[in-house]
């Protein structure tokens, strides 16, 4: 089952409307006793980043999502500031990630006026390495939504999966072993957004 996290923060109606169109059910859990039936999990969020570790931490979702994630090794993909919170922490604020990967967030800090935050709308991501994540029938180039201030900078080259560039070239999405994040907003990415659902419900 693929189980999309309510911690108080993120677009999880769009997320589940999303898997539905494509032919997947998906459910969002409440409460972190509901993740011993979780399969593969979505950690969605929109916000600050203090703000979104402080409500997983209020209610109880970190030590249960550390057993799931670093000892059971399911499947999980942050999205928009649920990548965020999986580094080791922010220049938005002073909490510590998740850690679950060798990175940080940083802010835009644009060269140009003409670069504006946040980041917002449709950009080109280019594929830095092969995943399951990325199969495709065609080899057109992904476009995929984005919203954001703050960006990640991951410190291990490999895990880089996406690339984008916005002013300067920053990584729109990482992967390592079971864990995935994505910048970008697949959920209102259309058939970008649905094909990356899709390989994530049927590969992993």
């Amino acid at each position: 089952m693929i189980s999309i996290i309510d911690y108080g923060l993120g677009n999880l109606g769009s997320i589940v409307n999303m898997f539905k169109k494509i032919g997947y059910q998906s459910q969002i859990i409440h409460r972190p006793e509901e993740l011993d039936q979780a399969t593969k999990l979505i950690l969605p969020g929109v916000g600050a980043f203090d703000t979104g570790i402080k409500h997983l931490q209020d209610h109880g979702w970190l030590a249960p999502l550390e057993k799931k994630v670093m000892v059971e090794r399911i499947p999980i993909m942050g999205i928009c500031l649920g990548m965020q919170l999986m580094t080791k922490g922010s220049e938005e604020g002073k909490f510590d990630g998740l850690g679950w990967i060798d990175a940080y967030t940083r802010k835009f800090q644009p060269a140009s006026a003409e670069v504006k935050i946040p980041h917002m709308g449709w950009s080109k991501a280019d594929i830095v390495k092969e995943s399951k994540l990325l199969i495709q029938k065609n080899n057109s180039e992904r476009r995929f939504y984005f919203v954001h201030s703050y960006f990640v900078s991951v410190n291990n080259a490999e895990d880089e999966l996406l690339r984008c560039n916005y002013g300067n070239n920053f990584t729109a999405g990482f992967e390592r072993n079971n864990i995935i994040g994505v910048q970008f907003h697949p959920e209102k990415s259309h058939k970008f957004g649905m094909e990356l659902f899709g390989n994530f419900a049927n590969n992993y």
